[in-house]
């Protein structure tokens, strides 16, 4: 089995294990602001435990933007993506399992995302992931000091997160959308699934639309 795809698969767990987890947990003591850091943070730390293995795309909208750029082959973007997905299914059962005490009680969350109003949300979750995208090439490009990149990519989560949770919840990323909605069905509570194309669409489009801006500022030759 590759190693890349398996570190995306454990740092794509990780993520909404951190993430979701801190909502469904603890999100009535530390709140968005909370909620925002454990995202955030788990992106900074898996950048430096996972980032010389796989790039720590943990995300399906950041492979897909380094696709678009050149900097990953196609079958590399199709596995990390199945590896991903498979990643936050297994990070949103083992939240459902915490918090189901093993289906002995009916859950209500698992931090899934949904929206309220169509264009809102898809415009918020299109322009943030631009923003996040735009972000990571910045932080990776040649001429950076990628030593940081974490630190910049992490934060710049938090930032988006901060924002975003009140609109969608904020996905900008389609497997940590993906993993919540599935379990969520497997409960009982179709709505997040429902409601899943646009965060699939969104930040795909968010992705292209990223890693465009970047190649319109960059004078990296690397990046093309």
């Amino acid at each position: 089995m590759n190693k890349k795809y398996v570190a995306e698969l454990l740092g794509t767990m990780f993520l909404v294990l951190m993430g979701c987890g801190s909502a469904v947990f603890a999100g009535s003591y530390v709140g968005y602001l909370g909620i925002a850091f454990a995202f955030g943070l788990t992106v900074l730390v898996m950048v430096y435990a996972i980032g010389p293995i796989s790039g720590c795309h943990i995300n399906p909208a950041i492979t897909t933007a380094m696709w678009f750029s050149g900097k990953i082959d196609k079958k590399d973007a199709i596995n990390y993506m199945i590896y991903q997905t498979a990643g936050a299914f297994i990070g949103a059962l083992i939240l459902c399992l915490l918090a189901s005490k093993f289906f002995t009680v009916k859950i209500a969350s698992l931090g899934q995302n949904s929206f309220s109003n169509i264009p809102v949300a898809f415009t918020a979750e299109t322009v943030f992931t631009a923003l996040f995208i735009f972000v990571i090439l910045g932080a990776t490009s040649a001429k950076a000091n990628v030593k940081f990149a974490g630190l910049a990519i992490g934060l710049a989560l938090v930032l988006i997160h901060i924002v975003c949770i009140p609109i969608t919840g904020t996905s900008v990323n389609p497997a940590r959308s993906i993993g919540p909605a599935l379990m969520m069905l497997f409960t009982g509570s179709a709505e997040a699934i429902l409601q899943l194309w646009l965060f699939l669409l969104a930040p795909t489009a968010g992705a292209f639309l990223g890693a465009y801006l970047w190649k319109l500022v960059s004078t990296d030759e690397k990046t093309a």
